[in-house]
């Protein structure tokens, strides 16, 4: 039979061959190194049976989908340890995820740190043993014997859910587990991973369920890589913005409020404020106009917008008001767009650029919160953009251009973008798509923003453009979204006047640069370790008196820092200048003026940045050009 590479080469091979018989035949060196196979753009294990004509690629640990086919052969490998340790446990789900892998066990006691390492070193023992791993299919019928015979009643449920007449498995040694694959040919394969942590989480993610127990690990092929993964989870540690947040006194949520409710103390609250105030100029400098809209909406609005139908879950039960039920918004498109709606549209109105810091609430099982990043109420840095087809693509470069510009003045450089294509299923002709696709494509091209395509990504309702930043420690946060919408104009029946008199449906794209401002804040913490710049932090300058001699001074310098805008305190206890100075910089603040007798006869102030430097005797008004100009130049450095 004959098989295809993607070079175009061709090889023949004998009838019933594997993968690795055609690597093999390639060269020995890609036989040692293979993992896996691709064949007709399905990923499969080395030994799946070749047919004549198949296109086949050879998959490798430097291939993209290696890392995943790696860490879900891990979990795999950590179930099998689990359960000769824990003959008890029954286990249930175990993907790869990002930088790592999980498996959910149901076992009646909490797994412990100690049982981690018992189950770490029996993972090992196993990958020393270097186990095959195969593939077998069944039956459906066959499969659920085989479940109820191990006590496995989880994947009997899974099983019965099935669709399909046959099942896959995978069998290594004395595990056997029900999996699609694939997976690496042998547990030897399988040298360096660290399971992590563990973590309640309910059956499906259902609160209803039964509480299982999670474990959480990471697995890589290189030693080194994995030695730099988990230095990264300690600095990651370090700069959690949920004990940051605490520390720093910036927002705090209460159990006698609700889970998933941020309450932004004083200093969070400065810092927003200064967020927010930039984020309004910034869009009136880029041509945008401010909304506002209320915070419920009668539901024939949600029915209209389809959220009814295909947002239900996402959205809490209706409130009754005079017999007509309201709905607490879990976004503010219908509301812009009853605004538009609100007088006629003439072509000569477009684009309408509208933007909103619009406070929202969603629905969010507890098990998923997550401090600043998964919340259940957030204001949303959200616009949308109505324009005519003409002007669709100059439309998405200045989104880019805009979003470039507010990322790199809170110090985030390194950004990529992903293209989202049509789905299967979707709405809107394909005209429609073709155009909005394009005008995505060539906007990011001529961004200079290195971006890959995810074909078939898209929403139901149209193509998109998402944007990633990558923080001080590398790793990689979704942001920015631009969103093309062909389902809304239609559900609302918008439109305007074109220069021939006729009516046209017009284009609608959501668009939101930074997110969400909370999800936002916790991502900023965590970049700077709450470290920030000069011209975001929430207190800027602190003074600090060596004795009671320099109160009034201090006094004196407090009130003109407070009248030309910067915010300030004042620290006057009778502490040692050392503590105070210790507590200050715990408190990450950019700039101590430590003020003594010298000081105070010369009319002169000494600085002490949060580095460590100091820039002694300045003259007050220098010391405040100083200041001014790093507000104004939004630099991350702390002195000019």
């Amino acid at each position: 039979m004959n098989i295809y590479l993607p070079d175009g080469n061709v090889f023949e091979l004998m009838e019933e061959a594997t993968v690795i018989d055609l690597a093999k035949k390639i060269s020995n060196g890609l036989a040692k190194v293979a993992i896996a196979g691709e064949v007709n753009g399905k990923l499969v294990d080395l030994y799946h049976n070749l047919k004549d004509g198949d296109k086949v690629r050879i998959v490798t640990n430097k291939d993209k989908e290696a890392l995943d086919i790696l860490r879900h052969s891990t979990a795999h490998l950590m179930a099998q340890a689990v359960k000769r340790l824990f003959p008890e446990a029954k286990v249930t789900i175990g993907p790869n995820i990002e930088d790592g892998f999980y498996y959910d066990f149901d076992i009646e006691r909490p797994f412990t740190p100690e049982d981690l390492e018992k189950i770490e070193k029996e993972m090992k023992k196993i990958s020393d043993e270097n186990i095959q791993i195969r593939r077998k299919v069944l039956s459906k019928d066959e499969a659920v014997k085989l479940f109820s015979s191990m006590g496995e009643t989880f994947k009997v449920e899974i099983i019965n859910e099935l669709e399909e007449g046959e099942v896959s498995l995978y069998e290594q040694g004395d595990f056997v587990d029900l999996c699609r694959g694939p997976h690496l040919p042998s547990t030897g394969k399988i040298k360096f991973f660290k399971l992590l942590n563990v973590a309640g989480a309910y059956w499906r993610g259902d609160e209803n369920n039964k509480m299982l127990q999670r474990i959480y690990g990471t697995a890589w092929f290189k030693k080194e890589d994995l030695d730099d993964y988990l230095n990264r989870l300690e600095e990651a540690k370090k700069r959690d913005h949920r004990k940051l947040g605490k520390e720093l006194e910036l927002f705090s949520t209460f159990d006698e409020i609700g889970s998933g409710l941020i309450c932004w103390m004083p200093k969070g609250g400065r810092m927003r404020a200064t967020i927010e105030d930039f984020w309004r100029k910034k869009h009136y400098e880029n041509g945008y106009e401010l909304l506002y809209t209320p915070h419920i909406g009668k539901s024939n609005l949600w029915q209209t917008s389809g959220h009814l139908d295909f947002y239900n879950e996402n959205m809490y039960s209706p409130m009754d008001i005079e017999g007509q039920n309201y709905f607490i918004k879990p976004m503010n498109c219908p509301f812009h767009i009853m605004i538009y709606k609100s007088k006629t549209r003439s072509y000569r109105d477009l684009p309408l650029r509208w933007a909103e810091l619009g406070t929202v609430y969603r629905y969010e099982r507890s098990g998923v919160l997550h401090g600043l990043l998964r919340v259940r109420g957030f204001t949303q840095d959200d616009a949308h953009i109505v324009c005519a087809q003409d002007q669709i693509e100059s439309e998405i470069k200045e989104v880019l251009r805009f979003s470039l510009e507010m990322w790199k003045a809170f110090g985030f450089e390194n950004i990529k973008g992903y293209i989202a294509t049509r789905p299967e299923k979707s709405v809107g002709d394909e005209s429609m798509w073709e155009k909005a696709t394009n005008s995505l494509t060539e906007a990011i091209k001529s961004s200079g923003i290195e971006f890959e395509v995810d074909e078939g990504g898209g929403a139901f309702y149209g193509p998109k453009i998402d944007l990633k930043v990558k923080d001080a420690i590398g790793r990689e946060w979704q942001m920015t979204t631009i969103q093309f919408d062909f389902n809304l104009p239609e559900r609302f029946d918008m439109s305007y006047v074109d220069k021939d008199g006729q009516q046209k449906r017009p284009f609608m794209v959501h668009r939101a640069l930074l997110g969400s401002l909370e999800r936002f804040f916790g991502v900023l913490i965590e970049h700077f370790a709450g470290a920030f710049p000069m011209w975001i932090a929430p207190v800027q300058v602190k003074i600090l008196n060596i004795s009671d001699t320099q109160i009034d001074y201090c006094k004196e310098l407090y009130n003109e820092l407070k009248s030309n805008g910067f915010r300030v305190e004042l620290d006057l206890r009778n502490e040692k200048i050392g503590y105070k100075i210790r507590e200050a910089q715990m408190e990450k603040i950019p700039h101590m003026i430590i003020i003594g007798n010298d000081e105070m006869e010369n009319k002169k102030v000494s600085v002490r940045l949060r580095n460590g430097e100091n820039k002694n005797n300045l003259d007050f008004s220098e010391y405040i050009g100083v200041l001014r100009e790093l507000d104004k130049s939004k630099t991350q450095q702390l002195w000019r």
